[in-house]
């Protein structure tokens, strides 16, 4: 990193706060953290305070920071050419990278849609599934299933299928085609119930939400693999594939969200089939996708879908959605070369080995004071503060115990993701073991400093 940068900390603080609204702005908040530099898996501010990025930037930034290879074939995509219209030109990395990912998703998914991130990804998906049933001439398909604490995006549509709480405070959202059923997170079940009991009613769920709109109606269910922003909710082993089993059944199609899970997060590309054996109809993709290096997002649609259109509309057929930046070259380079970085370097065997320790690591915070449940899979993990672990009350709202949590964690050099109660990691997937210890250290340190300062306070007894 370099040790010769220099910034007016006060003056940019105050050009921020003038001047720029953050995502989730929020209008009376003082100022941000001002980070100016980074290499590997550590990020440093204006004042040279280094600290580990617990959350990869925003489960992103799978290859680490400062990587020269990424910034050189950026570099040389920019000189040889930064952009031309997606929708009269291909270039070279388009193409190249097309051909590539087919080698790398499951089952026919070989055609590929590109645009600026996750929530364009799944914008596009939902689009797709309603172009696809009007031209099979069966327009009365377009309600979408999707989950509590699900999140996809913040355009409107993909905001709208959304189940995270707090995504809607004050926002206008679609409601009139999408339904939400509960969320699968086996930590809150009902007492007595098994995983695998629980597994089938939440498969059961979706049957029912199903067969109360009609099948004739329903779309798609669009599901993340695992519920990430949502508080990194695993859901009981066979749920996926059961849901994709009633999806087929009722002619429902599948949208796997692999926004978070794919690119090496949990160890390979898709995790879709090798983690949770299925294989959608539609995977979408984004973050890890070019290592956040350049906005890019994905689009995974099977060849059946796509030639089901041809058979029936023929190959003029138009699928009239499409972005400025739709296939930027200088992202689909990024893209590539990420690719040929990960294989290389065997980064995939390299975040399953690693995340097998990682989660073990986070499992030795779960006797600690105020933490209910630990849960994870692969490089992304979860605590889940409560104030009371036998009957799981989370702390009061106003407390803001993610933020007191991930204060507390910046004094000792680490970033995390807070989330009202829940402390969220995802840091890159190049961290070592060493470096894992080093995380759950200052966390476990964190934890029980902040317990201690909510006793002293008087608005916890510190009693589980």
């Amino acid at each position: 990193m370099r040790s010769n940068l220099h910034f007016d900390k006060e003056d940019l603080l105050a050009k921020d706060k003038a001047h720029a609204m953050h995502p989730w702005h929020e209008f009376g908040r003082g100022e941000h953290t001002l980070l100016a530099d980074s290499e590997g898996i550590y990020v440093v501010d204006t004042e040279g305070n280094k600290y580990i990025d617990g959350i990869g930037g925003m489960w992103a930034v799978q290859i680490g920071y400062g990587n020269e290879e990424m910034a050189q074939a950026i570099a040389d995509q920019v000189r040889r050419m930064v952009y031309y219209s997606p929708w009269s030109m291909a270039t070279p990395p388009h193409a190249e990278l097309s051909a590539k990912l087919a080698t790398l998703t499951p089952g026919d998914l070989n055609r590929f849609f590109y645009s600026t991130g996750g929530s364009t990804a799944n914008d596009s998906a939902i689009r797709f599934v309603h172009f696809y049933f009007n031209v099979m001439e069966q327009p009365e398909k377009k309600h979408i299933i999707t989950r509590e604490d699900a999140y996809h995006g913040s355009t409107y549509l993909a905001a709208s299928i959304c189940g995270k709480p707090g995504n809607d405070d004050r926002m206008e959202l679609v409601k009139d085609f999408i339904h939400h059923i509960p969320s699968p997170n086996p930590y809150r079940r009902p007492d007595g119930m098994s995983e695998e009991e629980f597994k089938d009613a939440k498969v059961k769920d979706l049957e029912d939400k199903i067969l109360e709109v009609g099948p004739e109606k329903v779309a798609c269910f669009i599901a993340e693999p695992v519920l990430a922003s949502g508080g990194v909710i695993v859901p009981p082993k066979g749920y996926q594939a059961g849901c994709l089993e009633v999806c087929r059944k009722y002619n429902v199609l599948y949208i796997s969200d692999e926004v978070v899970t794919g690119f090496g997060r949990m160890g390979h590309f898709f995790a879709s089939e090798p983690v949770f054996d299925i294989v959608p109809d539609i995977i979408t993709a984004a973050k890890g996708f070019t290592s956040g290096y350049i906005p890019a997002g994905l689009t995974a649609i099977s060849e059946k879908l796509h030639q089901d259109v041809i058979d029936k509309a023929g190959e003029t057929a138009t699928f009239s959605n499409g972005f400025t930046y739709s296939g930027h070259p200088v992202a689909m380079a990024a893209a590539l070369k990420n690719i040929e970085i990960m294989e290389r370097d065997h980064i995939m065997e390299h975040a399953r080995d690693v995340g097998d320790y990682f989660q073990e690591k986070l499992k030795s915070l779960a006797d600690l004071p105020m933490v209910g449940d630990v849960r994870g899979v692969g490089i992304m993990g979860c605590v889940e503060c409560v104030s009371n672990k036998t009957t799981k009350e989370a702390f009061a709202k106003e407390l803001e115990l993610g933020k007191r949590l991930d204060q507390k964690c910046q004094e000792y050099g680490l970033i995390l993701r807070p989330f009202m109660h829940l402390c969220v990691f995802s840091p890159p997937i190049i961290i070592t073991k060493k470096q894992v210890d080093d995380m759950v250290a200052i966390m476990d340190r964190s934890i029980r400093e902040v317990a201690d300062d909510l006793v002293r306070e008087g608005v916890w007894d510190g009693k589980d």
